[in-house]
């Protein structure tokens, strides 16, 4: 009975893993087409950032994503509620412009990370969904 309970943890543990390493993927590929469409936002800067520092960005905003926007969505509650959710667009931007700041070799305005916050907005919706589709087909071929 233990070995099965193992299976299953261990099964969870890989598809979880999967979809933080697809997260962080899409996440760089988000982040990559975000600046590629606004820039930095400061004039006469160039964006000679190589692709291993679009992927260390991926990386700090997938963790950040998943550990600080929890905590940061409880402590804006209200003010999420009076706008009636529009708030969380800027969260989203802030939680961009942070994991930029946190990034070597890249840095944007908080008004384009505000815009690059709804371009992996979408990313991050479309992985979530796509990922809640196989698991829903999943769980409907085992009964």
């Amino acid at each position: 009975m233990k070995n099965t309970a193992d299976a299953v943890y261990c099964s969870s543990m890989s598809k979880q893993f999967i979809a933080f390493i697809l997260r962080w993927i899409l996440n760089s590929l988000g982040i990559w087409v975000a600046v590629r469409i606004f820039g930095t936002g400061y004039s006469n800067a160039q964006i000679d950032a190589s692709l291993m520092a679009f992927f260390g960005a991926g990386l700090i905003f997938s963790i950040i994503n998943a550990t600080l926007k929890p905590i940061v969505m409880i402590l804006s509650l209200p003010m999420i509620l009076v706008t009636l959710g529009f708030f969380t667009i800027v969260v989203n931007g802030f939680l961009v412009w942070l994991s930029l700041m946190l990034a070597p070799g890249l840095q944007m305005t908080f008004l384009n990370s505000i815009f690059a916050g709804l371009i992996l907005s979408l990313v991050n919706y479309v992985v979530s969904s796509v990922l809640e589709l196989s698991y829903h087909d999943e769980r409907e071929e085992k009964s």
